[in-house]
């Protein structure tokens, strides 16, 4: 089955009440077209595309100037949904997209204060964006499949806490496929770039260094490991750059930095949905407990 192009998918969008709930970034059904269709007030402004280090689920419930950062960016976009790719969902098969009408809050970590287990994201779920993401997904050659029964994990909600609290935009998940190559990812993430027109936030959420064995877990803001900054570093260059980041095992303490590739794996489903003229806007940079790079950063026209 070939994409919906984007008018019909505008239209099945205000169809379904989510026009209604705000739309993909601004846009409106006014009511009845010819033929039916409802009328699109305006166009949305293309949503950027963003990483997200979402660091420890204490984030959750602490607040420091990294989630400072998170609230002001969150403030500041309107998008008509977000759909996120978190570390925390690899899935083997067919790639899996939450098609949920809400989505409950799942707690896959512990060890953590009871105050972050009662933390809940009521996030709505986006059905109709749900099934253009498998579409586009299995037109690039990714077979994709609706999942109404996966929540959000704590790489999603975490994050999205702290961007929009009141968790009043419209929320789509996409597993990581398993196995997988940069090359693929950024595939994946070019198949969803089009979704940006529509007013779709791309997120994807992990993190830049994330070597657990290797943390300060006493002292949050430890200076930061020199080996650790200078990894940061090269991604930072990098996302200047060229943004060709597919060479991290070789980088200096590239195999230290992203002992797995979990984390850094949605960086390229991000890079994947950028446009050449995108500009790279950090937005927030520094580090937790010595070696985790907090590193975020939108890429917008």
């Amino acid at each position: 089955m070939k994409p919906m192009d984007r008018r019909r998918f505008l239209q099945l969008a205000a169809g379904t009440g989510l026009a209604a709930l705000g739309g993909w970034g601004g846009v409106r059904a006014l009511g009845a077209a010819e033929g039916g269709g409802p009328v699109i007030s305006q166009q949305p402004r293309r949503a950027p595309a963003v990483f997200v280090s979402h660091g420890s689920p204490m984030v959750g419930i602490e607040t420091d100037p990294y989630t400072d950062a998170l609230a002001r960016f969150g403030a500041a976009e309107a998008p008509g949904a977000i759909l996120v790719v978190s570390a925390h969902w690899e899935a083997g098969g067919p790639i899996r997209v939450t098609s949920a009408d809400r989505h409950g809050t799942i707690h896959d970590f512990g060890g953590f204060p009871r105050a972050l287990y009662e933390v809940r994201y009521p996030a709505t779920g986006a059905p109709a964006l749900a099934a253009e993401v498998s579409e586009r997904l299995g037109a690039a050659g990714f077979p994709a499949t609706l999942d109404a029964g996966r929540g959000l994990d704590h790489g999603a909600w975490v994050p999205l806490l702290r961007m929009k609290p009141r968790a009043d935009v419209p929320v789509v998940a996409v597993s990581l496929p398993d196995p997988r190559t940069p090359d693929e990812l950024l595939r994946i993430g070019e198949a969803l770039r089009p979704l940006r027109d529509a007013g779709v936030l791309i997120l994807g959420s992990g993190g830049i260094v994330h070597n657990l064995r290797i943390l300060e877990w006493r002292e949050k803001f430890a200076p930061a490991a020199d080996w650790a900054r200078g990894f940061d570093e090269w991604v930072a260059e990098r996302l200047a750059g060229d943004r060709d980041l597919r060479a991290f095992r070789e980088a200096p303490s590239g195999r230290l930095a992203v002992p797995t590739s979990e984390h850094f794996d949605p960086v390229f489903v991000v890079l994947g949905a950028s446009t050449p003229g995108d500009v790279h806007e950090p937005i927030f940079t520094g580090f937790h407990y010595g070696t985790l790079s907090m590193r975020t950063f939108a890429l917008r026209s």
